[in-house]
């Protein structure tokens, strides 16, 4: 039996609608944030901020001033998130065809450039690779598409801006899945180990660009996420950790300029043991999962 998170989309307004709740204030009219050049307040995009990560991340970027663009695929939730930090939003699902393209229009429209880009949109599936029915291959593609290639995509669209205008920070929500492989999802774990070795990648081909690749790596975080994959966390340790605590990496990332941080600081460990010794930590692996 195998189980995915899938976001809703029935609430998705056609691609390109600009939804901006009642009382909200549109984020080029917010004032008061740090200058970003010519004392422009700086711009942020932030995926994936219906809900948990993306939600934390746009309350703390929004509680420092930024301008902000919201995008996810609840126009519901995305639209009381973005009341608690005023911003234009833009829902919209990422993997159809177009939608980053829009997504980044509208962006620099509302905003005048990015600043940051916080790709956080994503999904899970989980359940024996092996015994996955044949039902469960479009969910499997979605996590492919949510989590890795519609992230691509947006990166795509949004970097050169930043290169033409010499800076900018792009920070990528990447998952412990991804450093060391988590039994049971495997879909995912390939999703984030992909994402993790583009962060690298792109990094240092952006060196000397003026435009910085950070990526955050989160454990188990207490957000919808198992919810709506249909397989609850059941781990008696780690326990989750509150979305605000990996918001607050990704403010580290952009704040500090760091490369990679991992929430909590001690899922570097494992990370470490598997690159230092792989052999050991499979064998590991096999007894604790």
């Amino acid at each position: 039996m195998s189980h995915a998170s899938r976001a809703g989309t029935a609430d998705v307004p056609s691609p390109g609608t600009s939804v901006t709740p009642a009382g909200v204030v549109p984020a080029d009219v917010v004032s008061g944030s740090p200058a970003g050049g010519a004392g422009r307040p700086r711009a942020a995009l932030v995926t994936g901020a219906s809900s948990g990560i993306g939600a934390a991340v746009a309350r703390r970027l929004g509680a420092q001033g930024w301008r902000l663009v919201l995008s996810g695929r609840d126009a519901e939730r995305l639209g009381r998130v973005a009341e608690r930090a005023p911003a234009s939003v833009f829902p919209a699902d990422l993997t159809r065809s177009g939608a980053e393209r829009r997504l980044t229009r509208f962006a620099l429209d509302h905003t005048g450039r990015v600043d940051l880009l916080v790709a956080g949109a994503g999904v899970g599936w989980a359940g024996d690779f092996t015994a996955m029915p044949p039902s469960d291959l479009d969910e499997v593609v979605e996590v492919v598409e949510v989590d890795l290639l519609s992230t691509l995509r947006l990166v795509r669209q949004v970097v050169p801006h930043m290169v033409e205008a010499g800076s900018g920070r792009v920070v990528l929500v990447g998952s412990l899945a991804g450093a060391v492989a988590v039994r049971g999802e495997a879909v995912y774990s390939a999703a984030k180990a992909g994402l993790g070795a583009f962060a690298d990648a792109l990094r240092y081909e952006l060196r000397g660009s003026g435009v910085a690749v950070g990526l955050v790596v989160p454990g188990v975080v207490d957000t919808p996420f198992f919810d709506r994959r249909g397989v609850p966390y059941r781990r008696s340790w780690p326990g989750p950790v509150p979305a605000e605590r990996v918001a607050d990496a990704v403010w580290s990332a952009v704040s500090r300029g760091r490369d990679e941080v991992y929430v909590p600081g001690w899922l570097r460990l494992p990370a470490r043991v598997r690159g230092a010794a792989p052999g050991l930590y499979r064998r590991l692996a096999a007894v604790f999962g």
